[in-house]
């Protein structure tokens, strides 16, 4: 129960901390804002450091806990091992799949980076065919279900 609470005014200053800066960039003028460089830095950058601050935090903080529990549950830890093996697995498939063909507009102009060859074509391409088969996979497993629930009806 304690731990409740402080957890309760931990967010509660968060929110005060963050609600204070936002009504900061409020208090100034728009036009201003938009053109005085140092009332940008004023006003934007604390609020812009201060959420990137709770970003990487709030990261730092579940993969900490994340790995905790881990450890703490091997059978756990064989499961993810073996989610993130699996995923290897497609992740490759999904690499062999992908060509690195020159990305051209509708005229048939090259892209600019997008030339034939392009270390950059193909990691976009894996990641396109990554997505496909995770998609269709996941759909696999969405009609699987909803069969499955149609038929305990």
């Amino acid at each position: 129960m304690k731990s409740n609470k402080i957890l309760s005014i931990l967010i509660a200053v968060i929110a005060l901390i963050g609600a204070f800066l936002f009504i900061r960039i409020f208090m100034e003028d728009a036009e201003a804002i938009e053109t005085d460089t140092a009332l940008q830095n004023k006003v934007i950058s604390p609020i812009i450091y201060y959420s990137t601050f709770l970003f990487y935090a709030a990261v730092a903080i579940t993969v900490v806990l994340s790995l905790w529990s881990l450890i703490r549950n091997p059978q756990d830890l064989k499961k993810t091992l073996l989610g993130l093996g699996v995923l290897g697995v497609i992740l490759i498939i999904a690499y062999f799949m992908a060509d690195t063909n020159a990305v051209v507009d509708t005229q048939g102009v090259v892209l600019e980076g997008g030339d034939a060859g392009s270390t950059i074509n193909k990691w976009v391409g894996t990641g396109i065919w990554y997505s496909l088969i995770l998609g269709a996979i996941a759909s696999l497993f969405f009609v699987y279900d909803l069969l499955k629930g149609l038929v305990k009806s």
